[in-house]
């Protein structure tokens, strides 16, 4: 039944990265990934992404549909918690002043942390309240494309 539950886990989380790949973010492995893109000039919106049921089932349909909208981040990246540990530590560590959460989105201006939707943003909210929450720090902080 343990090998069952695994390869289960293996395809859900399969699925979850490629779903945010296919949505146009890059997927970022280590911690030297993550410095190079984070500390690029421009915006940078990072998907934390999870396999946790609900939050991770409205954050990856979210991720996908802000992206529809005039003004939009220059890089679109994600690293998946649980996942790529040191990578996902590595992104955290530029989220300063806001404890781990996953899923989340922090948007980045040249290199430093301008806003963060927090898991607890996410949970219980519909995907469009958090395409909304996107569009609003897009709207912001983003050039039109």
């Amino acid at each position: 039944m343990n090998m069952d539950f695994n390869l289960f886990m293996n395809d859900v989380v399969r699925q979850a990265r490629q779903e945010i790949v296919t949505a146009g973010y890059k997927e970022l492995a280590t911690p030297e990934q993550v410095d190079e893109a984070l500390q690029q000039e421009g915006t940078t919106l990072v998907m934390v992404n999870s396999v946790c049921g609900c939050a991770g089932g409205i954050a990856r349909p979210a991720a996908m549909h802000s992206l529809h909208y005039d003004k939009r981040p220059d890089q679109l990246v994600t690293v998946f918690a649980g996942q790529d540990k040191e990578a996902t530590e590595k992104a955290r560590s530029y989220f300063t002043g806001y404890p781990p959460s996953s899923p989340s989105f922090a948007l980045l201006k040249d290199g430093k942390l301008v806003t963060m939707i927090e898991r607890h943003e996410i949970e219980g909210h519909g995907p469009m309240e958090v395409v909304q929450k996107l569009q609003d720090a897009f709207e912001q902080y983003c050039e039109e494309v």
